[in-house]
């Protein structure tokens, strides 16, 4: 591993709080980049909370931020930048998005109003990391509607060159084809940085059960033959290693009994050269405590930790859980149906064996089903969010990054509550 590239480095912040912070280093400009990135999809909405966490991460080493126009309504660039701006302009680097997946943003007016927004909304005259967001979803065809047909690409690829955009990379969900197009092209694109999806459930099961999709292994290797640097989001796979089956949990624990799920999680991505920054959604204090110390310094992943994760993801994928990571892409529902919640119980009742056995003569199958509703019901008290209230409207199917069938899963957790 080249020692330019993984380094801890302790020094002493304005709140004179020893930084012990992992970096990677920046290709093209040099920046040392913190290896723990900053999610802003899901912030409290107090302006004082979010403060606060920003303060503690820069005095602790993190000095990369992003967010996007579509997180939190528009309400995360804004409580973001105002958080930032209180800071000195070299403390951070702020990452923001093209969110213009709505046909009606496709125009480069719309577009462009998109892009200026930001920066107001952010405080800044200059934005660090720009992506294209979101690509793949949709195939060549959204791709060309998006960034190309309207010349949107062409015009943040000059911002770039003026220096207003300082570094352009792409968000990648779905169609594999996209993703391969783009790289194809870095001759001509030049991209700095992409961002994937990559923990290690994903490194070889991700595209399981999707259409066109490719396991992180695939993402993370052409990135790294291309010479172009990884920023990886959904470490901890929308919190789904925090609900891991016990039986798997503590396999992790009888090698590192004090070791969270996540810390093995996010240890196993930074262990990867060829990562610039992995984004955590920090939205509590001790989520931050906690993450600040698995990358103050990193402690990579043993080969032998790597077999055991790796046995721990063949497990996990025979477990017949739905691969929705709780981003909120698909909401809101126009029946009202919460479908994060609802995929997010039915997860955990797989991962706890709650889950009704398919076979109705299953001996303990009533007790389970019983179980199963009454814990619905606790989960998701307004009725009227249950699967049940999914009309099959397909609304949400192009919105969700993993390309789940939504209303056929749907399907699945009505039928279990369907009586005898």
């Amino acid at each position: 591993m080249d020692p330019l590239q993984v380094f801890a480095q302790e020094q002493h912040s304005s709140s004179d709080t020893p930084n012990r912070m992992t970096y990677r280093v920046q290709h093209g400009s040099g920046e040392q980049i913190s290896l723990l990135g900053f999610g802003m999809m899901r912030l409290p909405r107090s302006q004082d909370e979010v403060n606060e966490l920003v303060d503690y991460a820069i005095n602790h080493g993190v000095n990369y931020f992003d967010t996007a126009p579509m997180y939190m309504g528009g309400l995360s660039e804004v409580l973001t930048g105002e958080a930032l701006s209180r800071h000195p302009r070299e403390k951070y680097y702020v990452a923001t998005k093209m969110s213009n997946q709505n046909r009606r943003l496709w125009s480069f007016s719309e577009s462009k109003r998109l892009y200026e927004q930001s920066f107001e909304r952010l405080k800044v005259d200059k934005i660090d990391y720009y992506l294209l967001h979101s690509i793949g979803g949709g195939g060549m065809d959204t791709l060309r509607g998006r960034f190309l047909d309207n010349g949107v690409l062409d015009f943040l690829m000059k911002e770039r060159e003026a220096g207003r955009i300082r570094h352009l990379g792409f968000s990648y969900h779905g169609d594999v084809r996209v993703f391969d197009w783009l790289l194809d092209r870095q001759k001509e694109y030049h991209w700095d940085f992409v961002q994937i999806q990559m923990n290690f459930l994903d490194w070889r099961h991700a595209s399981s059960g999707r259409r066109g999709d490719a396991d992180a292994e695939y993402l993370y290797n052409k990135c790294d033959k291309t010479g172009v640097q990884c920023v990886v989001m959904e470490p901890l796979r929308g919190g789904a290693f925090g609900r891991m089956a016990s039986e798997l949990a503590s396999q992790l624990q009888a090698v590192r009994p004090g070791d969270s799920t996540a810390r093995w999680a996010f240890r196993w991505v930074g262990s990867h050269p060829n990562i610039l920054t992995t984004l955590s959604g920090m939205n509590r204090m001790d989520h931050l405590k906690d993450n600040l110390q698995t990358f103050s310094p990193l402690e990579t992943c043993t080969e032998i930790e790597n077999r055991l994760l790796a046995d721990i993801a063949d497990q996990m994928a025979g477990f017949p859980t739905i691969p929705c990571t709780t981003c909120g892409y698909c909401m809101p529902c126009p029946y009202g149906v919460d479908i994060p919640g609802n995929f997010a119980f039915y997860n955990d009742a797989v991962n706890e064996h709650v889950l009704p056995l398919p076979g109705k003569e299953s001996h303990d199958y009533a007790t389970r089903k019983q179980q199963f509703s009454d814990g619905l019901r606790k989960a998701l008290p307004d009725i009227q969010k249950w699967a049940r209230s999914c009309q099959d409207c397909e609304e949400c199917l192009p919105k969700c990054p993993q390309q789940i069938r939504i209303p056929n899963q749907m399907s699945r957790i009505v039928e279990i509550l369907r009586k005898r």
